[in-house]
């Protein structure tokens, strides 16, 4: 169930290498969104006498130590206080991020890094993954080359954290993100997994048996560099998990079981949201390019409908009672988010750089002015559409990373909301209760309640308009333990318990919803719409009355259909 513990492993960084830094600048120093391997050898040192001290950070500054090079930096640190939050909310500060992001790096991709982590940053996100495409190019070459761009992003961009990662051709399934903290090891480890584990690089993309095996590899190559401290941390997503139907109810539940600290969930909403926009002001296909079928290699169970989207959301989280609703009653904690995917934006008007040969160089040329938008473009910039919040402890690649470890994460279409708390506790405990992602344990025949509380869009989305929410559902199930049959991708006894009614446009709406005597485990999660499409689910409309309605291909134009969804809480009766 949800993680009830802190991850034990250290996300300080203490190795640095040299990286032309002026060693007379002292604000990098002071400045902690800047990791200790990014800084020079004389910056560290000073760094680390500090810390010693214990004059880094705030008392540092006040002290006058650094005189004007310490007021700026302090000054930046109060810049980055106001985007994120003087006060955490809720106990957390809930980043905006996005794990999925291609650059020129990719083979398919276009944008410099810069390109990306900029409008990022400009629309809202605190966090960001580039993950370029593993093949063979990116496998000898791009791994290397995209880190010193990022690297410079993420001194130039100091409130937004930009993550190296890779979008790992899962052996016998899809594509999933693969990302590391930053440090001295970043660029070698990612290498070696590409080297090693890609299924496009080894060419095992079939569905075998002795592929499936090759992706466990992967998750526990990723856990030792772990353990033995070659990186502080690791961590696995699959990607459009339903698009091509190849990752099995049985492959998802393996990777969660082999490596359950490294392998943490999939995307609940795909990126490429802006596919679905009509011709010819669009690509007019589907959102998320959901416009396939089944292939060879696809799982023979499941439905037709799986290969669509919902509301914009993967056929495994919209429907309730479904694929992802089986992983969370087996008491699997198995978290979504929500990415771009973004490699190529509607609307833009540049194009790859002439002469490019990415075959040879692992990369494109960098983009030029095209000079007219490319409305078939099916991607929209990162954060400008799709949003993982996720509840940190600080401002910090650690805390960002182990935020989505423990579940602690919610995802918005189109800015539908500006925030959301929910809480379960005891209704007479006078307790604060337990927050997304974890387990509350109480006395058999408790009375428990859950306390949601939303902040409602306060200003325009990048659409030029003021979202509204119409409707928020409470989705209960059962926990019924561990299942034999690994391929099964329904669950019998999960559906929508309650719906409310916002009725009004600003400010904020709390509603309680009372579990009432606690007698089994159960768990709980939320979601709510705009209310502009909807549908009994596909599981009969006792179990979700008014669900996502299936996305119309080439006609699905995503700002018309918005949707949040919560990651669950877990109730557990003892005694």
């Amino acid at each position: 169930m949800g993680h009830g513990h802190d991850h034990p492993h250290d996300h300080s960084h203490t190795h640095g290498h040299g990286d032309g830094h002026d060693q007379g600048d002292m604000a990098p120093v002071v400045d902690l969104t800047i990791p200790d391997a990014e800084l020079s050898p004389s910056e560290l040192s000073r760094r680390q006498m500090f810390r010693r001290a214990g004059l880094l950070g705030a008392g540092l500054t006040a002290a006058g130590v650094l005189g004007a090079q310490g007021e700026a930096a302090a000054s930046a640190s109060s810049e980055r206080r106001a985007r994120h939050g003087d006060e955490p909310r809720d106990g957390y500060h809930w980043l905006a991020g996005d794990h999925h992001i291609h650059t020129q790096h990719s083979s398919d991709g276009q944008y410099r890094v810069i390109d990306h982590v900029q409008h990022g940053n400009a629309y809202g996100l605190d966090w960001m993954v580039i993950t370029d495409h593993g093949s063979v190019a990116h496998a000898k070459i791009g791994v290397e080359k995209v880190n010193p761009d990022i690297v410079a992003a993420r001194r130039l961009i100091k409130d937004t954290l930009v993550f190296q990662g890779l979008e790992w051709n899962i052996p016998a399934a899809e594509h999933g993100t693969v990302f590391v903290a930053p440090g001295p090891n970043e660029v070698a480890t990612l290498k070696e997994f590409e080297n090693s584990f890609d299924g496009s690089v080894k060419n095992a993309g079939a569905n075998t048996p002795q592929n499936e095996a090759l992706a466990i590899a992967g998750l526990n190559f990723l856990a030792q560099a772990v353990k033995k401290r070659r990186v502080d941390d690791a961590l696995f997503l699959a990607n459009h998990p339903a698009r091509k139907g190849i990752d099995s109810p049985h492959e998802i539940r393996g990777w969660r079981d082999a490596q359950p600290d490294i392998a943490v969930g999939m995307e609940g909403a795909p990126g490429h949201q802006a596919a679905g926009i009509p011709k010819p002001n669009g690509a007019g296909s589907g959102r998320g390019y959901y416009d396939g079928g089944p292939s060879a290699d696809s799982f023979p169970g499941y439905p037709a409908e799986s290969y669509k989207t919902f509301g914009g959301f993967d056929w495994m989280t919209s429907t309730v009672g479904g694929l992802w609703d089986s992983l969370l009653a087996e008491g699997k904690s198995w978290w979504i988010t929500a990415n771009s995917d973004s490699h190529t934006v509607w609307g833009d008007t540049s194009v790859r750089g002439p002469g490019s040969d990415f075959n040879a160089n692992g990369r494109y040329n960098d983009p030029v002015h095209g000079g007219a938008p490319n409305l078939g473009n099916g991607d929209f910039w990162p954060g400008y559409y799709s949003r993982t919040h996720v509840g940190a402890r600080s401002f910090s690649y650690g805390a960002v990373m182990d935020a989505i470890r423990q579940g602690r994460v919610w995802v918005d279409h189109g800015g539908l909301i500006s925030g959301l708390v929910v809480r379960v506790r005891e209704v007479r405990g006078g307790q604060r209760g337990v927050t997304l992602g974890d387990t509350l344990q109480v006395r058999k025949g408790t009375k428990v309640e859950v306390c949601i509380e939303i902040t409602l869009a306060n200003q325009p989305n990048w659409a030029m308009f003021v979202p509204t929410l119409a409707r928020v559902d409470v989705i209960q199930g059962d926990v019924t333990g561990p299942v034999s049959d690994k391929d099964v991708f329904t669950t019998p006894a999960t559906k929508v318990v309650k719906s409310y009614e916002v009725g009004k446009n600003s400010g904020t709406v709390s509603f309680t919803y009372q579990l009432g005597e606690v007698a089994k485990p159960v768990y709980v999660r939320l979601r709510g719409t705009d209310g502009n499409r909807s549908a009994p689910g596909l599981l009969g409309a006792s179990v979700d009355p008014a669900g996502p309605a299936i996305d119309v291909y080439g006609d699905a134009d995503p700002w018309k259909d918005l949707w949040f969804y919560s990651n669950p809480i877990w109730i557990v009766p003892r005694g």
